[in-house]
């Protein structure tokens, strides 16, 4: 089932800290399912590892978060091998496609090598919600700044440009993130973006920013441009989504 129209919803978060699972699924999740349309069934999400690897320890927490919030849980691994047939029809049976975290630059390699680059176009295209963290946030747009080369952040300007700016995430509370994507959109090395505090989503309806939404109170999005030979950045006032925490 899809929405018919284009979104994204690009984060910072997602996840809490479960009560007997090491994690639960956060309000962030939870909007990206309502945004599906979903309705008289159990909402579907798959997920996408690729950036950590396929960690099947980890896939087990998140289906049990899933049991938990009354999900139907999957996911698509590609190591060491992908894991259906015909992955497009599979993800097409999906409400939301989550991105989990890690090296986006392995991502972004590993899902050209499969051609997941052209088959998550046309499901965006179609309507089908795509969402993602850190690297699952990157991956949508030009580029921004990542862990994936080393502990000295770089820039990675190879992401699958479905929305047509830069994405800074963890913007506040990883110290290099928010003068190196500064200064990247000042040399022009990547265009002008929006950027996440932890706990903040981005939602993109089409190619255009729709607004900013977050899971945990007093954090907050940034619009962040060139003027100039100098860099601005608007510091933008995320709505409150229900379930968000302090």
């Amino acid at each position: 089932m899809t929405n018919n129209v284009p979104t994204v919803i690009a984060t910072s978060g997602g996840f809490f800290q479960g009560r007997r699972n090491p994690i639960a699924y956060g309000p962030l999740i939870y909007h990206a399912i309502e945004r599906s349309g979903v309705r008289g069934r159990r909402p579907s999400i798959c997920h996408i590892s690729t950036a950590s690897g396929d960690q099947r320890y980890f896939q087990a927490s998140l289906d049990q978060a899933g049991r938990d919030s009354g999900f139907t849980t999957s996911h698509l691994n590609l190591f060491p091998m992908p894991n259906v047939d015909d992955i497009e029809s599979f993800l097409g049976e999906h409400d939301v496609i989550w991105v989990g975290g890690g090296s986006v630059a392995n991502l972004l390699a590993i899902w050209k090598l499969h051609g997941l680059d052209e088959i998550m176009h046309r499901l965006w295209l179609g309507g089908t919600v795509l969402g993602g963290v850190s690297a699952g946030s990157i991956c949508w747009h030009i580029g921004g700044t990542t862990d994936s080369f080393g502990p000295d952040l770089r820039v990675v300007d190879n992401g699958l440009g479905f929305i047509p700016y830069s994405n800074g995430v963890h913007y506040n509370s990883e110290a290099q993130r928010r003068p190196l994507f500064q200064e990247a959109i000042r040399s022009g090395a990547l265009p002008e973006g929006y950027a996440s505090d932890d706990g903040v989503g981005l939602v993109y309806v089409g190619t255009l920013f729709e607004e900013a939404i977050t899971e945990v109170v007093d954090r907050y999005a940034y619009h962040v441009w060139r003027d100039g030979e100098e860099v601005k950045e608007d510091q933008i006032v995320p709505r409150v989504i229900n379930g968000a925490r302090g």
